[in-house]
């Protein structure tokens, strides 16, 4: 009966811990975390018409990644969820991107990103993205080139803010 306890205390003390650090627990609603996702849909192309103007700011990171003479925004889209929740969005070429934040551990959101060809699933993969971070996934060939996929995640009100407020608090 005594060891039965103890790993029970160990198990409170593990999830106490994890909600201090800023995992997100989608069994308490105090610890969702709100995830602002942003996704953009760019054609890369060999025609020489040089860098989309709404691209300005990822540009010159397209030309080092990828070597085409023409990038062009086609689809801009934004959207809000909470970690344990599932976020979708509709990509050219009857693509689906679904992705699901995890948790947000310190200043890494981690989540599952899914991407459908219809209903058929192309890739899929687990990951942690710096918040604030951009990850591009280029490679579906689309019209005369290839399909960029870049996806930004903002942690809302992110885990280190909280905990900072939470050790100036017990001071």
């Amino acid at each position: 009966m005594v060891v039965r306890r103890v790993h029970l205390s160990l198990v409170v003390a593990a999830v106490i811990a994890m909600d201090a650090q800023g995992v997100a627990v989608a069994a308490g609603p105090h610890v969702l975390q709100s995830i602002h996702i942003r996704v953009d849909s760019v054609v890369a192309s060999n025609t020489n018409e040089g860098v989309d103007a709404r691209l300005s700011g990822m540009g010159q990171r397209l030309r080092s990644l990828f070597n085409y003479t023409t990038y062009r925004l086609i689809s801009h889209q934004e959207g809000q969820t909470e970690c344990g929740k599932l976020i979708s969005f509709s990509l050219p070429g009857g693509r689906i991107l679904h992705l699901q934040p995890r948790a947000v551990i310190g200043d890494m959101i981690s989540m599952e990103l899914v991407l459908f060809q219809g209903e058929r699933p192309l890739m899929t993969t687990d990951l942690k993205l710096r918040n604030h971070g951009v990850l591009i996934v280029g490679g579906p060939h689309y019209q005369q080139g290839m399909l960029i996929i870049s996806i930004r995640a903002d942690a809302m009100g992110n885990s280190s803010d909280r905990d900072q407020s939470t050790s100036t608090a017990a001071r």
